[in-house]
């Protein structure tokens, strides 16, 4: 919901601990009335600066930062678990493993985009991935589940809740670590997780509500991507 912008500059200050993003040197609140604090200055900047680019009214939509940013502080301490629960289950019926079967350009573009991620991982975790054509669901190896599993942890409530979007909006666990892991730039990695939809619209058109979502499902891919990269950013 928009709201008339009430502020004129936002700030940036140094906290007890981590970077507190201000406006009109009032601290920032989030929507469950916590202090805004951020662990990095480049994060707390990148927030200020959505706040600095709102207009007239605010518009929530248009600060993916700022929101990724209040679900670290206000969700993620109490629901970590269920956090990495979350996004270690996208390993069970990872996108990069269920192919298509036809028509061949199809399946050699999959082919082409999916096997490094799914080589690379296998090679990293030293693990196998089944590769399923079509779409019924096959059983993951156990021992697989368990070792990607593994690589979500130690992650900070922050870095949750960008692996938690980056995996939500790719339907792959596979994707994200390789993002992470410099093996694909956070560009390539969406049109990778989108094949199928990326193919459809090339051979019959997109219809403007199909390319609005997949417009915005790409923003906030490469926000979530930002925001980790901001997080690690001194």
């Amino acid at each position: 919901m928009k709201r008339k912008r009430f502020y004129k500059k936002a700030t940036v200050d140094k906290a007890e601990i981590g970077f507190a993003a201000k406006l009109d040197d009032r601290q920032i609140m989030t929507p469950a009335r916590h202090p805004l604090i951020l662990p990095t200055r480049a994060l707390a900047e990148a927030v200020a600066e959505e706040w600095n680019n709102q207009p007239k009214e605010i518009d929530p939509a248009s600060m993916p930062i700022t929101g990724y940013a209040n679900a670290a502080v206000d969700l993620v301490p109490d629901r970590y678990d269920d956090f990495v629960a979350g996004i270690r289950q996208f390993a069970e019926s990872d996108v990069t493993c269920y192919r298509a079967d036809s028509p061949q350009a199809l399946v050699d573009r999959e082919i082409e985009l999916w096997e490094p991620l799914l080589e690379w991982a296998e090679k990293r975790f030293d693990i196998h991935f089944h590769r399923v054509v079509g779409i019924i669901h096959k059983k993951q190896p156990e021992v697989t589940l368990q070792r990607i599993g593994a690589a979500v942890t130690d992650f900070n409530h922050f870095e949750i809740v960008a692996l938690t979007q980056l995996a939500t909006i790719s339907g792959s666990l596979v994707i994200p670590l390789a993002i992470l892991a410099d093996e694909i730039t956070p560009e390539k990695a969406f049109d990778a997780a989108h094949i199928d939809e990326i193919w459809q619209a090339e051979q019959w058109g997109q219809d403007e509500v199909a390319a609005n979502a997949l417009k915005r499902r790409r923003r906030d891919f490469l926000a979530a991507a930002r925001f980790f990269s901001l997080v690690n950013t001194n």
